[in-house]
Formats: C-alpha cells, structure tokens, sequence
C-alpha cells in the first residue's frame, strides 16, 4: 500500500541486531529503552528484505494460486462472520510488490452487494484515506504510481478492513513496509474496522518484538486459510 522507506537506505555498516534470538520478554514492551527500539527497527528492516525477497522469487503460478487461495478463505469468511457484508464498507488494497492479487474477490464482492473500498495517502505521515470503487471505477495514478480511485470518488469508512502481510505472527501482529500509515489509520479510526491481515502463509514469524505503536489485528487468513491468534479469532 505504501512505499517501503527502506527500498533506497544504505547499507548498516554493522550487521542487523540478534534480536530474533532473544527471549521476546527480554524486550521492554513501552520502548523506553532507545537503543532497545533501534535494535529492532534495525531486525524488522533485515526482516523485511528476507521475506520479500522469497516473495518476489515465487514463480507466477505459485502466485496466482495463492492469491485464488486467498480470495476463496476471505470470500467463506466473510460469508459466515458477516453474513456476507452486503451493504458494509469492506476495504481492501491494489496489488503491489508481489502481494497476492485480491481483484477477483473485489469484484465478486461488490457484485454481492458489499461497498468496496481502497486506501490511498491523501497527506503524507497522516492517516489514510478510503475512495470507493468498483469494476467500472476510472483509476488514476496515487503516490509512489499506485492505482487508485480518483479525487470525485466517494469517499467512505471502512467496517472491515484488509491490511497486506510482508510478515505476520501466531498472536495477530503484523510486519508491513515500514512506512507506520496502517498502524497510524487503525488508531485514528473510530470505532475502528475488524481487520484481516492477508499474506502468505511461509511468512509466518515467530514475533515482531512489538512496540507501542504495532496495533494487533483481529484475524489472519493466508494462502493456508485463518490462523489462530490476532484480537478477534
């Protein structure tokens, strides 16, 4: 959904910290510790990388059939949680950088009934906002060349909301691009949307070492199906 800071950063001179083989309990959950909070922005930056390089060396087979995996689990949960969200806000988000491809669910969804929507950087560091779509919709180019609806789009808030996985963890924590607008939109928004983190399942981390600003999501679905963990499951 957003650019990853990273993408053009230098290399450390250093190595990434070894925080992955230490007790996640060691790690002080307020951060108050700012070397503690470098360390691990340091571990999620190498992270990153790792995972999104096995990522994009996934062939386009494998690929697509995850992403018909996805969109069949997310299409059954949705039918059995929310009756089928006919006339709910469901948000959900354009492929980008290898992510699995949801349109087919996005279309499928919308032909049922449910109002879809897609996120979009409106300011930057701010919140994110929400445009509605539909198959007909004429997408224009947003930051960083993402499509997106355009500027006379309705614009909506979102009751269930998607949020792309690089990485993910068995009790519902998410590692995204780096850029902090999913985890600023979830805090900002009131009530705030039932949200489904969607990934692959080979993504899965043992923790992400949370700090104060990573906001838990409700649900995991990956290619495998729900996961156990997350706020809501």
């Amino acid at each position: 959904m957003t650019r990853d800071p990273d993408a053009s950063a230098g290399r450390y001179a250093s190595p990434p910290c070894m925080a992955a083989e230490v007790d996640p309990a060691y790690f002080d959950p307020l951060a108050v510790d700012p070397e503690q909070a470098r360390d691990v922005a340091r571990w999620r930056k190498a992270e990153r990388a790792r995972l999104r390089g096995e990522r994009d060396r996934l062939s386009v087979a494998d690929r697509q059939a995850a992403g018909a995996a996805l969109c069949r689990h997310l299409a059954a949960l949705i039918g059995k949680r929310f009756g089928g969200a006919r006339g709910r806000v469901f948000s959900a988000y354009w492929p980008i950088k290898g992510e699995p491809d949801l349109r087919p669910l996005m279309a499928e969804l919308h032909h049922a009934g449910v109002l879809i929507a897609l996120p979009l950087v409106e300011v930057k560091a701010a919140p994110l906002v929400f445009r509605r779509w539909t198959p007909d919709t004429r997408m224009v180019r947003g930051d960083w060349n993402i499509p997106v609806p355009p500027p006379e789009a309705e614009a909506v808030t979102p009751e269930i909301a998607l949020a792309p996985l690089v990485g993910w963890t068995h009790d519902g924590y998410r590692l995204g691009y780096g850029g902090g607008y999913f985890d600023r939109t979830l805090a900002a928004l009131s009530p705030r949307p039932f949200t489904i983190g969607v990934g692959f399942q080979t993504a899965r981390l043992e923790t992400i070492y949370p700090q104060p600003h990573d906001i838990r999501l409700d649900l995991i679905v990956t290619d495998a199906g729900p996961r156990d963990g997350g706020g809501g499951a």
